[in-house]
């Protein structure tokens, strides 16, 4: 941690007015991350009860304490992520509430999630499109569990395309892996990424053949992520008789769009 950033950060976090903003310093673009407020477990408690009713651990709720432990979660999580080999913003600075990290793209630019990018070239009926980004988000989680650990929430909103074309992956103020075993977090995260990307394929007509490439991607995933996983779809069978009509909601479709891909 240089003593540049360090200053740096001190003062954005005495001075900036929300808590995530972006500053560009000497033609760098750096984000600041200050705490918020702490979260009380009450929020969780529904949940928890649901998953134990539907004997999913998938959907047990991963506390997310917010306040400095969130920080120290995030920065610990960032720097571990880093040293797998898994694409993240990089730690610049650290104070106990808030800390500095390298913005991913240049500066004056977005670096648009997955979603950002699959949205309108599904409107736009780039079906290539879709697809390629669709595989590249599977293809950072297969990376991601390759190195033993897993994402925090791995929606498609969470992975956003660099410059260069890759995808990093961000928003990591909580550890699935501190309270649920890692197959789970696995499953957890391949459920995730289905229920926020299935959607898109629905709308480009490409969930027959993606059907096939979701299959392939399961089979190389390990024998207790695969089992935690086919639990879950085979609990979950009846949401497909859910009705289909655009009228009940985006939200809706979603899941009726990731349970077509599940299979």
């Amino acid at each position: 941690m240089t003593t540049r950033y360090a200053d740096f950060l001190r003062q954005q976090l005495a001075e900036q007015p929300h808590n995530v903003m972006c500053h560009t310093v000497d033609g760098e673009a750096i984000w600041v991350k200050r705490a918020g407020a702490p979260h009380g477990p009450g929020r969780y408690r529904a949940m928890a009860l649901l998953a134990g009713l539907l004997g999913l651990p998938v959907l047990r709720p991963v506390p997310n304490p917010g306040g400095p432990q969130a920080i120290a979660t995030e920065v610990r999580r960032l720097r571990d992520l880093a040293a797998r080999g898994v694409r993240v913003p990089e730690v610049l600075a650290v104070q106990d509430n808030g800390f500095a990290m390298r913005h991913l793209g240049r500066p004056g630019e977005e670096t648009p999630s997955l979603i950002n990018a699959m949205e309108p070239a599904a409107q736009a009926g780039h079906t290539a499109a879709v697809l390629a980004l669709w595989q590249q988000g599977l293809d950072v989680l297969a990376h991601v569990h390759r190195q033993g650990t897993c994402l925090s929430q791995a929606f498609a909103r969470n992975m956003v395309r660099c410059p260069d074309g890759q995808v990093a992956c961000i928003d990591f103020e909580d550890d699935p892996a501190a309270v649920l075993p890692l197959p789970v977090c696995h499953a957890r995260d391949a459920l995730c990424y289905a229920h926020s990307t299935a959607i898109y394929l629905l709308q480009s007509g490409l969930l027959p053949g993606a059907r096939a490439l979701w299959a392939a991607w399961v089979a190389q995933s390990s024998p207790p992520m695969q089992a935690v996983l086919a639990d879950s779809v085979q609990r979950l069978r009846w949401l497909r008789r859910l009705p289909a009509s655009r009228r009940l909601g985006r939200d809706l479709q979603r899941v009726r769009a990731a349970c077509d891909l599940l299979g």
